[in-house]
């Protein structure tokens, strides 16, 4: 079976579409060359001569994701709390966050929750990527919520902050019946009047 002729950018994009659909639908200890070609409509050297192998297929993939993830948190997270309300800014920045995760789930899936058998280079990748949302979110917090109220550790708000949003992302992934984006949206607004008070 053959397919129409691609250049090899959309061929290699193709290629990591259909390995990130196998990867969300069986794991990474599904994806193979052969599955991946099968479900390309292509012959598995295609696959090779654009990845080598299946580590390689697997580490552009996650170089990939991890960087499409990182995209869109640069433009959610941010940068100075004194530009306006501290409490309206990180509502607001959450509310984007949760909705670029729900309009890209297999992407947050693999960052939020690697399966097993991920890659190492998918681990390296998110520590990185945290590091850097992290260090953004610090200089954001460094003023504090409310004039002449800073945090004592705005590293270690950052990393509170980050942590309470990526676990507000998972919920809204994996239990949305339970956890509506309505809801967690709610609550986060009475959590952010409390802590600013």
């Amino acid at each position: 079976m053959t397919s129409p002729r691609m250049t090899a950018q959309k061929r290699r994009e193709q290629l990591l579409d259909v390995t990130k659909a196998l990867v969300a639908k069986r794991g990474f200890h599904g994806v193979s060359i052969e599955g991946v070609a099968r479900d390309a409509g292509i012959s598995r050297p295609i696959v090779y001569g654009h990845f080598h192998d299946l580590q390689g297929l697997l580490e552009a993939l996650v170089e990939r994701e991890g960087a499409r993830a990182l995209a869109q948190l640069d433009h959610v997270l941010p940068t100075d709390l004194t530009a306006g309300d501290p409490r309206e800014l990180l509502y607001l920045s959450l509310e984007s966050y949760l909705q670029a995760v729900l309009g890209d789930p297999d992407t947050w899936r693999l960052v939020l929750m690697p399966q097993e058998g991920a890659p190492q280079a998918l681990r390296a990748t998110i520590e990185e990527g945290r590091d850097a949302i992290v260090a953004q979110l610090a200089g954001a917090v460094s003023g504090g919520f409310v004039p002449g109220r800073e945090p004592p550790d705005p590293v270690l708000t950052a990393r509170m902050l980050s942590t309470v949003a990526d676990e507000a992302a998972r919920l809204v992934l994996t239990r949305p019946e339970r956890y509506p984006l309505d809801r967690v949206l709610e609550h986060t607004r009475w959590f952010l009047d409390q802590i600013a008070e």
